[in-house]
């Protein structure tokens, strides 16, 4: 076909090794891609390794680093390193834009010990199931997707910004158990790991092949109208926390930190855009979580806004692996134009399942908060870089009206209370009270409970 030219190949894509050599893509099985290399000076300063985003390159490009933090009390992948640092997905934004996916190994990120532990779900990268050398499989599927397109498509893609979101699409609409339009709009479809042994390659480069410049969809856009706010020190503890993860045009992640029972968010998809000038419908789904416990409401008759309300929800099983828990409850946004469902713009909340909360009915029958234990269980796990330590348990307290009157803590040699406002009741009156994040090195974070002075 490429001698024909009706598929574009791979001359001028380029393929970038990220790990040294460790799970390299041999050089004669795609003899057209061009292997990027680093000069001396930019070895030492490692920017030939790991996490991608330090380099944007002006050509389409796939890459690979089969690594991981792997020992310490912050061992990850490189996916979740990618989505907890302050300036990561940015980078992962500005990356996809240009064109470039990488292939990142899940490594005990997303296995049954510890449950699925990626903190959002994201187009900007794969993740392969295992350890390494598992992104092969992946490097070789992104190849082929590229060589299939049409030149003109291509050439078109990177120019609009749309390869890798198009990528995205045929490589998950492609993948063995996808075999409707229903099973795309599924979480079976947008998994936060792949194993090799989903990928059908045929599927990938019949579905490439067909794409034109007129029948490529866009790419969502995503902003966030209005969402449920929460107040450090009554709501959430820890000064500096946010239940805010990140917003980017095709993602937008939230932490459940607040004690609420239930939280919402208006979320639009006004500000996407088709290149050709049609008008796009929206179709809203439920990815990953509890349908009895999530409501999706769409505003408007083409899907542009809706309102997201979720209750409180128990870890779940992936889809396509119940060996393995989820605390995380996924929505995608598709916009579709003709015969294509874009690669959906994706929303998720982490729910802290490390905790132990109990809610009940309050005198009005509304759920409400009646004991939170932050304490980690013998052979528990949380993200330290996302959840830090906390040692006691809070026992909620409402008058006979049901109004929230503050807490009790246990815990600590004595309990504490605290009002309604979050200060400390002690014998001379309340006194502000801080949740200072301690972040001793190496060590794992931990809130500690400071006072300030005596309150008016």
């Amino acid at each position: 076909m490429v001698h024909e030219g009706r598929a574009a190949g791979n001359h001028g894509d380029l393929y970038e090794n990220r790990d040294r050599g460790h799970s390299r893509l041999p050089a004669e099985a795609h003899p057209q891609l061009t292997h990027v290399r680093y000069e001396a000076g930019m070895r030492d300063a490692r920017l030939d390794y790991g996490l991608a985003g330090p380099v944007i390159f002006d050509a389409p490009l796939i890459g690979n680093s089969s690594t991981a933090l792997k020992n310490g009390a912050f061992w990850r992948s490189l996916a979740r390193m990618a989505l907890t640092r302050p300036d990561g997905p940015r980078r992962l934004y500005q990356n996809y834009l240009a064109g470039q996916i990488h292939v990142y190994p899940e490594h005990r990120d997303h296995d049954p010990e510890h449950g699925d532990l990626i903190p959002a779900n994201t187009p900007f990268f794969l993740v392969s199931q295992g350890s390494s050398y598992t992104d092969r499989p992946h490097l070789r599927a992104l190849a082929m997707i590229l060589a299939a397109l049409r030149p003109e498509t291509k050439a078109f893609l990177h120019d609009a910004q749309l390869l890798a979101p198009t990528v995205q699409m045929v490589f998950r609409r492609s993948l063995t158990p996808v075999r409707s339009r229903a099973d795309y709009h599924s979480g079976i479809a947008h998994a936060s790991a792949v194993p090799g042994g989903r990928i059908n390659l045929a599927r990938m480069v019949g579905l490439a092949n067909t794409l034109t410049p007129d029948t490529v969809p866009p790419m969502v856009r995503l902003a966030v109208l209005s969402e449920t706010r929460s107040t450090e020190g009554v709501d959430h503890f820890g000064e500096g926390l946010d239940e805010r993860l990140f917003d980017t045009p095709p993602a937008i992640a939230r932490i459940w930190r607040s004690a609420t029972p239930r939280r919402s968010m208006v979320i639009s998809a006004e500000a996407t855009r088709d290149l050709q000038g049609r008008s796009p419908d929206f179709a809203w789904r439920l990815l990953r979580g509890d349908p009895a416990r999530t409501r999706i409401e769409p505003l408007d008759a083409r899907g542009t806004r809706a309102r997201i309300t979720l209750d409180w929800q128990e870890p779940r099983a992936v889809p396509g692996r119940d060996d393995i828990l989820s605390s995380r409850v996924d929505i995608g946004v598709f916009a579709r134009i003709g015969d294509h469902d874009s690669m959906p713009g994706l929303i998720s909340v982490l729910l802290p399942h490390h905790e132990t909360r109990a809610y009940a009915p309050g005198p009005d029958g509304t759920p409400r908060i009646e004991s939170r234990d932050f304490r980690l269980a013998e052979g528990g796990y949380a993200d330290p870089v996302l959840f830090p330590r906390a040692d006691w348990r809070d026992v909620y307290r409402y008058d006979p009206e049901g109004r929230f009157t503050g807490w009790q803590r246990e815990g600590g040699d004595e309990p504490l209370r605290f009002d309604a406002a979050g200060r400390l009741i002690t014998a001379t009156g309340p006194v502000v009270a801080r949740h200072v994040v301690e972040r001793p090195g190496k060590g794992v974070p931990r809130l500690v409970l400071r006072t300030g002075p005596q309150a008016e």
